[in-house]
């Protein structure tokens, strides 16, 4: 977009300065000449603007892509370790529970005893 003003303001300059009908532009071109050849470059500039943007817009979906898929991957990661983490709560409640159902039982039986 930028590229494009500084075109059209180039464009506008030359038109300013092409407008002395009784001298020839230093070039040698007419100031129609001059004007065709900023409108072309004008044209060449959205064109390479445009193309800039889309490699960028491009460029941000993959980036975007590759952030969403580690994103699952960690996710993924996240879910399995907590699984195992939640297995060896499991056993160790079980663990907890039993030693305390035999001590308990321990308990009972020499309380029996006396």
């Amino acid at each position: 977009m930028n590229k494009l003003l500084v075109a059209l303001g180039l464009a506008a300059t030359v038109a300013l300065v092409g407008c002395n009908k009784d001298k020839a532009p230093e070039t040698g071109a007419s100031t129609g000449e001059h004007l065709e050849n900023a409108a072309e470059q004008a044209g060449h500039d959205v064109a390479n603007a445009t193309e800039n943007a889309a490699n960028a817009t491009a460029t941000a979906v993959d980036n975007a892509a590759s952030a969403t898929e580690n994103a699952a991957h960690d996710a993924a990661n996240a879910t399995a370790h907590a699984a195992d983490a939640t297995v060896d709560a499991a056993k160790d409640a079980t663990a907890a529970t039993a030693g305390a159902v035999e001590k308990g039982a321990a308990d009972v039986k020499e309380a029996a005893k006396n």
